[in-house]
């Protein structure tokens, strides 16, 4: 059986779904990892799989050439002709399940990792467009099998009309590699709070500034820390001016964009992530996974992992105040972030391997004599 595996950065398809497409090809599958190019289409291909490439503009709204990037991967399905196509984040799941349709693709998965943005902003502008993508997610989700990562958004859809219960399926990621992510002591010295992500405003990252700022004024000795790039193909995202402007402030660090997260979370004591809303967040889980506290905010993909008094703390969305208490209850108490450490890697292990996860996602695919 021949799988195309689609998203809109290769970088995603190496550190989410590469587990996914190695279980695919051991079960005898032909694999097509397909995305823009980038800097992981080399590490894709050393491990033995081809790669197709289809430049995807994230941030385009001009409708022509929307229009045309749907034309083109018709033709490329038409090409491939693969008889699963498996879709991952907003543009390949809208546009993608739209070509499989025309293309006649026989069956299409689609993982809904997040909302985005236009789910989240709350201008007039953004509702707009949210009006659109709400018609443009019921015309291609529609005779599709659809995974969502959280029971918020399932529920959100269902209720929109988007999708059929019937049609859904609940799979929690992408799952956690329990051999490379182990727990590892903390380090010593003064603690460090790490938020770790794409640095945009619904990320929280204003709010993880904002507390470094209370708690310095507290003369509780603690460095902040932001691990990540800005994202200019996001409305929400952060500017290097503000970057520049919090450095210069001592407010918080900025170590910039890294893909060695384990050495990244030896490093912490605490991870924290106070973002508006996520599909299911995979650093949190990694986070947990290493033996790390964490503080998050109370809203989806968040609270599924973030078990509040038990493997981190919880915090209303947008609240500076609350958030700078949770943290500087972890950051006062080593004995409780120990604690927090062991029942992380327990939930972990319990609910999110890596194993587990494939395992439920090859349940979705049909069977090669089915085909």
């Amino acid at each position: 059986m021949k799988v195309l595996l689609f998203a809109n950065t290769d970088w995603y398809l190496y550190n989410f779904r590469l587990s996914l497409a190695t279980a695919l090809r051991e079960r005898g599958d032909e694999v097509i990892l397909c995305s823009p190019p980038g800097r992981y289409v080399s590490l894709i291909q050393e491990d033995g799989f081809h790669w197709q490439p289809f430049p995807l503009d994230r941030g385009g709204m001009n409708l022509l050439n929307e229009l045309v990037t749907i034309w083109r991967l018709v033709r490329l399905f038409k090409q491939i002709r693969p008889q699963v196509v498996h879709l991952f984040t907003i543009k390949p799941v809208l546009y993608g399940s739209i070509a499989a349709k025309l293309a006649g693709v026989p069956n299409t998965i689609n993982a809904i990792t997040g909302l985005g943005h236009v789910f989240i902003d709350k201008e007039f502008s953004t509702k707009v467009i949210l009006a659109i993508v709400k018609i443009l997610y019921r015309f291609s989700l529609k005779n599709t099998q659809v995974v969502f990562q959280n029971q918020d958004d399932r529920n959100l859809f269902i209720k929109l009309g988007v999708v059929q219960p019937r049609q859904t399926h609940m799979i929690p990621g992408s799952g956690v590699d329990l051999e490379r992510f182990t727990l590892q002591p903390e380090p010593d010295g003064i603690p460090v709070v790490v938020l770790p992500g794409r640095l945009l405003k619904s990320k929280g990252v204003e709010e993880f500034v904002g507390s470094a700022r209370l708690i310095k004024k507290t003369n509780l000795s603690a460095r902040f820390v932001l691990v990540g790039d800005t994202d200019f193909d996001n409305p929400a995202s952060v500017s290097p001016s503000d970057l520049e402007a919090w450095q210069k402030e001592g407010s918080i660090e900025w170590w910039g964009w890294r893909d060695d997260m384990k050495n990244i979370f030896a490093q912490s004591n605490i991870i924290c992530l106070p973002s508006y809303r996520e599909g299911l967040s995979f650093v949190l889980l990694e986070a947990a996974a290493s033996g790390r506290a964490l503080v998050a905010t109370d809203v989806p993909g968040c609270r599924d992992i973030v078990h509040h008094n038990e493997n981190g703390l919880l915090a209303p969305a947008k609240n500076i105040p609350e958030l700078a208490g949770a943290l500087t209850t972890l950051l006062k108490q080593p004995d409780l972030r120990k604690k927090m450490a062991l029942c992380g890697r327990e939930i972990v292990e319990e609910n999110y391997s890596v194993q587990i996860i494939v395992d439920k996602t090859l349940n979705l695919y049909p069977k090669n004599k089915d085909i």
